[in-house]
């Protein structure tokens, strides 16, 4: 039965990941509960943790604050655990008492539990992918009448700033380049802004719409690129990024400088992203 508590947790942790993977990749908006959640957390460890008892005592505690956690994630979902049930199990187990299902009813049980979750988060993730396509859609329709704003036969959208007089890069070339990258509204993803020196990168590896737009740039240019899903990440962003599915991408690029690129820069890399 130990084997059947230790699938139970781990398909427990599985399916709390997987519901709450929507919540994790955002900033969190700070409700009451929420807020009362990080109050308490933070008056914990203010406590003197051996006031639990033994180190034992005291992890216990940590792993029940562990394991509460996913469940409050579970049912922030619309999951709901019955801990007095929970309770009972492991106090079953670890008694040694006969549980109430046997270990075959326990993993068939977990693992139905698990594929529900499961499809629950992917219905979930469609819904918020499927409506930030047609966000970035009518944001990229709107964007288009804009003054300076030119749009190419790939849907990319890009506006001038300030044309350079130095060479454009070839599609297999270095670029380097100081940017921002930010979402429609105005959240800065990734930016090498307040670096001193430009950063370099390998064109072929970039993103669809910087394969198309650096090259349309000479050394010294500036440019706002506008670069739809399907240039960008489309609906497989960067994990752990502030980047959602299906978004619109906006670069402010300026290109310092281009060159050929050296024989081992592509050692190792992916190409044609």
């Amino acid at each position: 039965m130990k084997q059947t508590l230790k699938l139970s947790l781990t398909a427990l942790a599985a399916a709390c990941a997987l519901a709450a993977c929507k919540q994790e990749t955002s900033t969190p908006a700070t409700s009451a509960a929420s807020g009362s959640a990080a109050n308490t957390a933070a008056s914990a460890a203010a406590k003197d943790a051996s006031a639990l008892g033994t180190p034992e005592q005291q992890a216990s505690y940590a792993m029940g604050i562990d394991i509460g956690r996913s469940f409050k994630k579970m049912k922030e979902q619309g999951t709901n655990i019955d801990i007095k049930l929970f309770t009972q199990a492991i106090e079953d187990v670890v008694s040694g008492k006969e549980t109430r299902i046997s270990e075959q009813q326990a993993n068939e049980i977990m693992m139905a539990f698990l594929q529900k979750e499961q499809a629950k988060a992917q219905a979930a993730a469609n819904k918020d992918s499927q409506a930030e396509l047609a966000k970035a859609q009518a944001f990229l329709k709107e964007n288009a009448t804009k003054e300076g704003v030119k749009t190419t036969a790939s849907g990319l959208q890009y506006k001038v700033i300030k044309e350079g007089t130095g060479k454009n890069p070839k599609p297999d070339w270095m670029v380097s380049v100081i940017y921002t990258g930010k979402l429609t509204d105005g959240t800065v993803f990734d930016s090498n802004a307040d670096a001193k020196e430009p950063m370099a990168f390998p064109l072929p590896v970039m993103i669809k719409g910087w394969q198309e737009a650096l090259p349309m740039m000479k050394e010294g240019a500036e440019y706002t690129l506008y670069i739809p899903p399907e240039l960008g990440y489309g609906d497989a962003p960067p994990p752990n990024s502030k980047i959602p599915k299906n978004a619109v991408l906006i670069f402010d690029v300026k290109l310092a400088a281009t060159g050929e690129m050296p024989k081992d820069a592509m050692v190792g890399l992916p190409q044609g992203q």
